[in-house]
C-alpha cells in the first residue's frame, strides 16, 4: 500500500472517530436525557464547528499538517468547549488529544507541553463538573496527559522518518546527478581518447600506406600496375572511412534521456512523468547544465512543493534551443523567494546564453531554454 493510500486510509479513521464522539451525545438528547450544561444547541454548535475546522485542516494541506496558528487556536477553542460544554459525556475528552496530536505539527515542543497540561487540567475541571471526587480527578487527568504524550511521541517520531525519508531522496537525486555527469563525463574522454587513438595511429598507418602505394604504382609495369592501382584506392577509401568514423565519434551527443531518468528513477513522491524528444540534439555543456536544472527541480519539489506530480518535458526548439519546462502540483507561494539551489539554476542557464523563468502561481513552474551547440 502506498503512502498516500495510507495517508487517506487515516484521514477517514480520524473523521470517522471524530464522529463517533458525538454519538453519545445525540443518541442521549433522542433519549430525553441531557448530558450538556448549557443550551444543547451551543455544544453541538462547538462540536460541528470542531469538525468543520479538522475537515478544512485535511482539504487545505492533504495531510494533518496546519501551516496556521489562527486554526491551532480556534482547534483548541472548540476543542476545549465541546469537553466543557458536556462533562458527563465521557468520551468527548478524546478530540483533546487529536487537537495535541495536530498541534505538534505547527508549535514548539514547549508549546505542546503547555498544551498537554492545560488539556489535562481541562479534563480533571470536566470530573469536578460531574460530581466526581479527588481520585478520579486525578485519575483522569493522568490518564489523559499519558495519551496526548503518546499521541506526541508518535507525531514526532514520525515527523522525523518523513524528514529522514526526504532527505535522503534528495541525497540520492545528488548522488544520481552527480553520477550521470560524472558518467557523461568519462563517456565523452573515452571517446577523444579513441578518436584520437584512431586519428594517429591508424590515420597515420593509412596515409603512409595510401603513400607507398602511390609510389608503388608509378614504378610498376602492367599487368601488376592495376592490382597497385585498385590497393591504392581501397587505402584511400579506408582512409576516409576512419576520418569519418573519427568526426562522428568526436560528435556524437550525449545521452540525456537516460541521464534525466536515472536521476528521477525510484522517487517515492513526487511522482515524476519525465519525457525528452528525440530530435533534442544537445552538446556536453548544455547537457550539464540540464542535469543540474533537473536536480535543483527534483529536490525543490521534495523539500518545498509537498507535490504529488511533477512533469518535466525537454524539447528541441528554434534556433538551435533546448527547452526544459517542469510544472508540479504542489502549493505554490504568493512570493517567489529564490534560494541558492534557484539561483545557481538561472546562473547556470544564462552563463550559456540561455533564458530561465519561475511561476508559482500554479504549483511551481521552471521554464529554461538553454543554447544545445
Amino acid at each position: 500500500m502506498t503512502d498516500s493510500r495510507l495517508e487517506r486510509w487515516g484521514l477517514a479513521c480520524f473523521m470517522l472517530v471524530c464522529l463517533l464522539v458525538g454519538v453519545p451525545v445525540l443518541l442521549s438528547a433522542l433519549q430525553g436525557e441531557v448530558l450538556t450544561t448549557g443550551p444543547g444547541w451551543l455544544w453541538w454548535a462547538c462540536y460541528l464547528g470542531y469538525l468543520v475546522l479538522i475537515a478544512l485542516t485535511c482539504v487545505q494541506t492533504g495531510t494533518l499538517w496546519l501551516n496556521s496558528r489562527m486554526l491551532v487556536a480556534a482547534l483548541i477553542g472548540f476543542g476545549s468547549a465541546v469537553v466543557l460544554l458536556a462533562p458527563r459525556a465521557g468520551w468527548t475528552a478524546i478530540l483533546l488529544v487529536f487537537t495535541t496530536a495536530l498541534v505538534t505539527h505547527i508549535i514548539s515542543l514547549r508549546g505542546v507541553l503547555v498544551v498537554i497540561v492545560a488539556h489535562s487540567a481541562l479534563v480533571g475541571g470536566t470530573v469536578v463538573l460531574a460530581g466526581g471526587g479527588f481520585a478520579e480527578i486525578a485519575l483522569s487527568a493522568l490518564i489523559y496527559a499519558t495519551l496526548q504524550a503518546c499521541s506526541v511521541w508518535a507525531v514526532l517520531s514520525q515527523l522525523r522518518e518523513a524528514a529522514a525519508r526526504t532527505h535522503l531522496a534528495v541525497v540520492n537525486t545528488e548522488l544520481r546527478a552527480a553520477t550521470a555527469l560524472l558518467a557523461e563525463s568519462s563517456r565523452v574522454n573515452e571517446r577523444l581518447h579513441i578518436s584520437r587513438e584512431l586519428h594517429d595511429l591508424v590515420g597515420h598507418q593509412l596515409t603512409a600506406l595510401v603513400l607507398e602505394l602511390e609510389v608503388a604504382a608509378h614504378r610498376s609495369t602492367p599487368p601488376a600496375s592495376e592490382h597497385v592501382e585498385r590497393a591504392r584506392g581501397l587505402a584511400r577509401d579506408l582512409l576516409g572511412d576512419v576520418r569519418t568514423a573519427v568526426g562522428e565519434i568526436r560528435t556524437r551527443p550525449p545521452q540525456l534521456r537516460q541521464a534525466l531518468a536515472d536521476i528521477v528513477a525510484d522517487l517515492p513522491r513526487p511522482r515524476v512523468r519525465l519525457t525528452v524528444d528525440d530530435t533534442v540534439q544537445p552538446d556536453e555543456d548544455c547537457v550539464a547544465a540540464l542535469i543540474r536544472c533537473v536536480q535543483e527541480i527534483v529536490t525543490n519539489a521534495i523539500r518545498h512543493s509537498g507535490a504529488e506530480n511533477l512533469s518535466i518535458h525537454v524539447e528541441q526548439a528554434e534556433a538551435g534551443r533546448v527547452t526544459l519546462t517542469a510544472q508540479d502540483d504542489g502549493r505554490g507561494a504568493s512570493l517567489l523567494r529564490l534560494g541558492n539551489g534557484l539561483t545557481g539554476v538561472r546562473e547556470r542557464v544564462e552563463q550559456l546564453g540561455g533564458a530561465v523563468s519561475f511561476d508559482t502561481r500554479s504549483g511551481f513552474r521552471v521554464s529554461a531554454q538553454v543554447p544545445a551547440r
